[in-house]
C-alpha cells in the first residue's frame, strides 16, 4: 500500500485540537533560563495508549501514567526534564500526582486524565518549589502553534530537538500525525531515557489504537539501540481526538492500513533521529539480518551485532572488521551455520560463506568512512528478516558520561540531599 504522506511542521503540536506550552522553571539549573516544563491538552476528549520501560526499576511518573491509562484514557500530558523523579520512593509518586493535579483542575479534568513524564538524573527529590510559580504560565501559554516548544523542553543530553509530523487522506478526510521525541543515551531495545508524545486527529478506538502503538513501537523503538542501556523513565504515549471529523477507524479496515502505515512512519522517523544524535556518536549504521530460520533468530542476530561494544567500537575507528560482526552472530544464541554466513558492508562483500571475500580492504574503509552505511548479514537458512538502528560507540562517549552527578553538588545547594 503506497500512501503519500506530506511533511509538516509544528511536531506534536500539527493536529488539529491539540494545544500545547513550555517554560523555563530551572529544574536543574536555576539560572538557566532554557525550556524545561512542557505540556500537550485537547480540546477534545482523547483515546489513548502507552508502552513504557520493561525496566524493573520504574520512575514515579511511569507508575503513575501506567495506572492513569489503565483507569481510562488520557487528554493531556506534562512532562519535564532535568530530574528523572526516578527512586525518589513516595515522595516521587507524590510530586507526580502534584504535577498531574496542577494542571487538571485549571483545565477541569480528573488527575488520571494526566500522563505525566520525566527525564533527567536519577535519585533526586524533584525541586517541585521551582515547579509551583511556573504552572500558571505554562496554561496561559497553550496554543495551537508551540509544537516545537514542547520538544526543546523534554531535551536532555540531546543536541537538539527531534519532532516529525506529516498529514495524509484517510477516505475522504485529510488526517494529522505529529510527535516529538527526547534520547540520546541509555537507548536500547525493549523501550529505550527516551520519551516520545504523538498526538493525532484521526477518530480511533482505545483498543485499536493500543494494538497499533504496540505494534509500531516494535518496528521503531524496539529495533534502535546506542548504549545498550536501558532507563528508568522510557514513555511513548499517543492521544487521538478525533477532531479531523472523520468516522471511526475500524479495526482490520484499509483506512486501519493506512493510519497503522502513517503511525509506524512518524516513530520510525523519530526513533532514527533519537539514533543519529546519539551521546557523542559519529555514525548511524543501519543493520539488516536476512536469511534466518525464525523472525528470533534474525532478532537475536542483529541485537547482538548492534549491541557489541568491540562492533561498534570498530565503526567508531572506521575499521570494517567482518571478524567482530561474525563473532557477534556466533554467540547470539540464534540458529546459525558459519559456512553459510554472509556479510556485506555498503553492498560490498566483506565475508562469503564465513570466509574473507575478495572485496580489497580500502573499498570497505571508504564505505565504513562515511557518517551513515549499512551492513547486510545473510544466514541462508530461512526467508526471516529483522532490521536495526544503531550506531558508533566513542571515546568522548565514556568521557560525557563521567560527569552526570555534578548536578549533585546543585542539589545539595538546594537542600534536596
Amino acid at each position: 500500500m503506497d500512501t503519500p504522506f506530506t511533511r509538516l511542521k509544528g511536531g506534536v503540536g500539527a493536529p488539529q485540537g491539540f494545544l500545547t506550552s513550555a517554560v523555563s522553571c530551572g529544574i536543574k539549573n536555576p539560572n538557566a533560563a532554557r525550556l524545561d516544563l512542557a505540556l500537550i491538552y485537547s480540546e477534545k476528549p482523547c483515546t489513548s495508549a502507552g508502552t513504557f520501560t520493561t525496566n524493573r526499576v520504574k520512575a514515579a511518573p511511569v507508575r503513575v501514567s501506567q495506572a492513569h491509562l489503565r483507569k481510562g484514557d488520557l487528554r493531556a500530558i506534562i512532562a519535564n526534564s532535568g530530574n528523572a523523579n526516578a527512586c525518589t520512593g513516595v515522595l516521587g509518586i507524590r510530586d507526580a500526582n502534584a504535577m498531574c493535579d496542577a494542571v487538571a483542575n485549571p483545565l477541569k479534568l480528573k488527575r488520571s486524565e494526566i500522563g505525566v513524564a520525566s527525564t533527567g538524573v536519577i535519585g533526586l527529590p524533584m525541586p517541585m518549589s521551582r515547579f509551583e510559580p511556573k504552572y500558571d504560565e505554562l496554561l496561559e501559554r497553550l496554543g495551537p502553534k508551540n509544537g516545537s516548544d514542547v520538544a526543546a523542553a523534554i531535551i536532555t543530553s540531546d543536541t537538539h530537538a527531534k519532532e516529525f509530523a506529516i498529514s495524509f487522506d484517510l477516505g475522504e478526510h485529510r488526517i494529522r500525525i505529529g510527535g516529538c521525541v527526547k534520547g540520546a543515551g541509555m537507548i536500547s531495545p525493549s523501550m529505550a531515557t527516551m520519551l516520545c508524545f504523538i498526538t493525532t486527529d484521526a477518530s480511533i478506538s482505545s483498543e485499536n489504537l493500543r494494538k497499533s502503538v504496540l505494534e509500531c513501537v516494535e518496528e521503531s523503538f524496539n529495533r534502535i539501540t546506542i548504549d545498550g542501556d536501558m532507563s528508568t523513565n522510557d514513555s511513548v504515549i499517543v492521544l487521538a481526538n478525533g477532531a479531523a471529523g472523520m468516522p471511526m477507524i475500524r479495526r482490520n479496515s484499509s483506512t486501519c492500513k493506512i493510519f497503522r502505515q502513517a503511525l509506524r512512519l512518524v516513530m520510525l522517523e523519530l526513533a532514527k533521529a533519537v539514533v543519529r544524535d546519539g551521546e557523542r556518536t559519529t555514525k548511524f549504521v543501519t543493520v539488516k539480518v536476512e536469511g534466518a530460520r525464525t523472525y528470533l533468530d534474525a532478532k537475536k542476530v542483529a541485537e547482538a551485532v548492534c549491541k557489541s561494544a568491540l562492533v561498534k567500537s570498530s565503526w567508531n575507528g572506521g575499521d570494517p572488521n567482518w571478524g567482530r560482526i561474525i563473532h557477534a552472530v556466533g554467540y547470539s544464541r540464534a540458529r546459525i551455520r558459519e559456512e553459510l554466513v554472509d556479510i556485506h558492508i555498503g553492498g560490498k562483500a566483506a565475508c562469503l560463506g564465513g570466509l574473507q571475500a575478495e572485496t580489497s580492504m580500502d573499498e570497505l574503509r571508504e564505505v565504513v568512512s562515511h557518517p551513515e552505511f549499512e551492513i547486510t548479514i545473510n544466514l541462508n537458512q530461512g526467508e526471516s528478516i529483522y532490521t536495526m538502528y544503531s550506531s558508533d560507540l566513542s571515546p568522548e562517549y565514556i568521557d560525557f558520561n563521567r560527569s552526570e552527578y555534578a548536578y549533585w553538588k546543585q542539589a545539595r545547594k538546594d537542600g534536596l540531599v
